[in-house]
Order: structure tokens, then C-alpha cells, then sequence
């Protein structure tokens, strides 16, 4: 709010519109004229890969299309030209000779490798949960190049072997910059691309997951500030789900050290699911990551942020789902004292959802085996709730749970309804001590003021 400074102290400041960038930034070169080409059908087919070169070198040339009226006649060439090697590659057996490799991917880079706009300043207002995000101007031919990068790359044609010379650690270092486009549909399309890469290069896997890693500790403890987690985290899902067992230790560093220090920054709304289904896989793998695992999720509770403290249960929940019934013991004190916190949390939607949790049949069982632990841990909020909280859905909640812990073992309720009410007449005893010992200690000042003489007047 540094613009406050200097406004007049007699009138209303008018908020300042956050200067958008309207898309990233391409080196448009030079006008080149393109002149259209015949369409693959229209040559012989020893004449077509020559045709293909010279369609990827046209394909080449970039257009300013932050002014929609501009060359509008090499703009719609080009686009003929991407879909008309789409429909080339997908459709024709032997598309892919070793000569074009090197020009597929020159093309691609040239298209798509460019400089994404810096985030816009947070301090001038702009929220990436509830602004409109900035889509590329030039998302007409974008979408035409991943298109037919994904065709190339999917082909039963495609050579590995061959596609290595030019599809290197580089490459993969310049698409994963791209993740922080604001364009959701560009993301959507690199996310498919880098997953597709993934299965396709075993050379490149570590690498991979390495610099997906570097740019998770980059937003994590220096600028929070990047749009594709939710996207690469999707990708990470479905590595995690290949794993192969038992897990290798640096797949647990990377849930412990980086997948689970994710749940710190301010945004984590932005890709929540995504990276509890991560985090859920790899319990389904290896079960005894669990308590580790509750321990971080406990170490990284929001304390003053009730919307993610909500998706801290939620995760707590999935988590509940699919726990080992051997692992549930030693982790099951800390969880319920965190969910005990919950229930007595004076925001609506925190214990809302916190007594959600005995409407879920699996987690009820689980609490029924550890019911002589669980019980006494919930009673007292639960009991104190349902005399005291204002809000009538949330009585209806703590009714249920109060009458599940019953039904579950009416002794041990009749137990905790005694212990707890004989602590509440302990405490109102204490309280009539007070009261009693400051009045004897008031009524003794009053004694004493009256008794002292009276001071001689100067």
C-alpha cells in the first residue's frame, strides 16, 4: 500500500487498477511474406517430406498478435500449414524420417520457448484465486503447435533413439519454465506433453523429477509465487503411482522434504487436491510413511487461517480413508487432540467440518476399535459444545457424535460424562475459593484503611 503514503489526508484514495501483461513476450522478427503451400495430398509421396521441412521451416515465423488486424494473410498460411502437419503425422504411416527430427523440435522451440511476464505486484491487488488469469494473444497457433508436438510424440513412428540428440536436458528446463504461464489451457497441454516425455525418455526421468523438485523449494521458501504446482503435482501423482516397491529412499526424502513443506505457503488452495492425492499415494505404497507424514501435516497446521485449516481436515480425512489399521494406533492421540482443537474452534466451518468426520463409516470403525482412547480425548469439547455453541447445525453434528461415542460403549460414556462433570463442580468450587479469598482479602483492606490514622496536613 506504499501509494497510500502520499494521498491527501481529506479525501478517499481511489484504488489503483493492476497494470495486466497482456501476454508473454515473443521475438517477432522481421515480416516474412509466407507463401502458401500445397497441402500432403497434392504431391507425390517420395516429394513429401521435403514438403514437411519446408511447412516446419514456414511454421517458424512468429506473428504479433497483440494486434488482431496484422498480417491476417501469413497468420492463417501458418495455421493451415500446423494443421495440415497434425493431420500428415497422425495419418500417414512413415510420416517421421530421421531429417525431420531436428526441424520439429527447432519449430517447437522457436513457437514456444519465450520469456513469461513477471507476477504481477500482490500489492497492487491482484489475486490469482479470484482474478480473471491473462490468456495468450497468440494461443491460435500455440494450441496447433502442442497439437501436433503431442501427434509427433505419440506416433508409432517416433524414434527415440533418434529424438534424443535433440531433446535433451535443456529442452526440459525451458518446458518447465512454461508452467508459469498464466494461460490454463497452455498448462493443461504442457502438462500432457512433459507426462508424454516422461514415459517416453527413461534418460531423462531423474532429471525430471529433480528440476520439478528445484522449482518447489524455489516457491516454497523464496517467491510462493508460481501458476503451474497444481499442474506439476498432477504429473508427480501419476510418477508416484509407478513406483515400484519397496520405495527408494530418495522417493521418502521427497515426500518428507519437499512434498510436505508445500502445505506452507498462503496459496495452497490453488493446488490442494493435487498434492494430498500425492501424498495419499505414497501412504498407499508404504503405510508406515503415515506417521512421519500426520507428523509434518500437525508441524504445518495453520494457526490463524481457518479456510486451510478446513483443507488440512479434508486431507486428514483422505488420509483416515486409507490408513493401515497397524499404523492407525500410533498416530491416532495427535490426529484426534488436533480434531479436539477443531470442534472447539470458534469459526463455523473449522468445526463444521471437524464433526463431519463421524459421518464417515470407515473412520467411525477405526474409532470404535480405538474407542477407550478417542472418547476420552473428545468428550469434553464435544459435551461442552452441546450446551454452549450458537450455531444449530453444528448442535445436530456434536448430537451425532456424542450419540455414536454412546452407542460405541455406554460405560466408558457414563465414565467420561462423570469425570467431566465432576471436574466442571471442582471448577466452580475453586472459583467460589476465589471469590471467597478475595473478599476476606478486600473486607481486611477496608479494615485496615479504616484503622490507620489519619496523616497530619502540612
Amino acid at each position: 500500500m506504499a501509494w497510500l503514503k502520499g494521498a491527501s489526508k481529506d479525501t478517499i484514495p481511489i484504488g489503483k487498477v493492476p497494470r495486466r501483461q497482456k501476454s508473454s513476450r515473443f521475438h517477432v522478427y522481421d515480416k516474412v511474406a509466407l507463401e502458401k503451400l500445397p497441402s500432403f495430398k497434392e504431391v507425390a509421396p517420395a516429394k513429401r517430406t521435403e514438403l514437411f521441412l519446408k511447412k516446419l521451416a514456414q511454421c517458424q515465423v512468429l506473428f504479433d498478435f497483440s494486434d488482431p488486424s496484422s498480417d491476417l494473410n501469413g497468420k492463417e498460411i501458418k495455421r493451415q500449414a500446423l494443421q495440415d502437419m497434425l493431420e500428415y503425422v497422425a495419418t500417414t504411416k512413415g510420416a517421421l524420417t530421421d531429417a525431420v527430427y531436428p526441424d520439429v523440435v527447432k519449430m517447437f522451440s522457436a513457437n514456444l520457448f519465450r520469456t513469461i511476464p513477471p507476477p504481477i505486484d500482490r500489492e497492487e491487488g491482484y489475486d490469482p484465486e479470484e482474478d480473471e488469469p491473462t490468456l495468450e494473444a497468440a494461443w491460435p497457433h500455440l494450441q496447433l503447435v502442442y497439437e501436433f508436438f503431442l501427434r509427433f510424440v505419440e506416433s508409432p513412428d517416433f524414434n527415440v533413439h533418434e529424438a534424443k540428440k535433440y531433446i535433451d536436458q535443456k529442452f526440459i528446463l525451458h518446458l518447465l519454465e512454461l508452467f508459469d504461464s498464466e494461460d490454463p489451457r497452455e498448462r493443461d497441454f504442457l502438462k500432457t506433453t512433459l507426462h508424454r516425455l516422461y514415459g517416453k525418455f527413461l534418460n531423462l526421468r531423474a532429471y525430471i523429477r529433480k528440476s520439478i523438485n528445484n522449482i518447489f523449494f524455489q516457491f516454497i521458501y523464496e517467491t510462493e509465487s508460481f501458476n503451474g504446482i497444481a499442474e506439476l503435482l498432477e504429473i508427480l501423482g501419476s510418477i508416484i503411482n509407478g513406483f515400484a516397491l519397496p520405495l527408494k529412499e530418495e522417493h521418502k526424502t521427497f515426500l518428507i522434504r519437499v512434498l510436505m513443506p508445500l502445505h506452507k505457503p498462503s496459496c495452497l488452495t490453488t493446488y490442494h487436491p493435487q498434492l494430498a492425492y500425492c501424498v495419499v499415494q505414497f501412504l498407499e505404497k508404504d503405510p508406515t510413511l503415515t506417521k512421519p507424514v500426520v507428523d509434518c501435516l500437525l508441524r504445518y497446521w495453520p494457526k490463524v487461517n481457518s479456510a486451510k485449516e478446513v483443507m488440512f481436515l479434508n486431507e486428514i480425512e483422505e488420509i483416515l480413508d486409507i490408513i493401515d489399521n497397524s499404523e492407525f494406533p500410533k498416530v491416532c492421540v495427535p490426529i484426534f487432540e488436533k480434531v479436539a482443537q477443531c470442534v472447539s474452534s470458534s469459526h463455523f466451518q473449522v468445526a463444521e467440518r471437524a464433526l463431519y468426520l463421524w459421518n464417515n463409516d470407515f473412520i467411525v470403525n477405526l474409532m470404535h476399535e480405538n474407542v477407550k482412547t478417542i472418547m476420552p480425548i473428545m468428550f469434553k469439547p464435544l459435551y461442552t459444545f452441546s450446551q454452549q455453541h450458537w450455531n444449530r447445525t453444528i448442535h445436530g453434528l456434536v448430537y451425532n457424535a456424542l450419540k455414536i461415542f454412546m452407542d460405541m460403549d455406554p460405560q466408558l460414556f457414563d465414565q467420561c460424562t462423570y469425570i467431566y462433570k465432576n471436574n466442571e463442580k471442582k471448577v466452580e468450587e475453586l472459583q467460589k475459593d476465589r471469590e471467597i479469598a478475595w473478599q476476606t482479602v478486600k473486607q481486611a483492606a477496608e479494615k485496615n484503611q479504616q484503622q490507620s490514622p489519619a496523616q497530619p496536613s502540612s
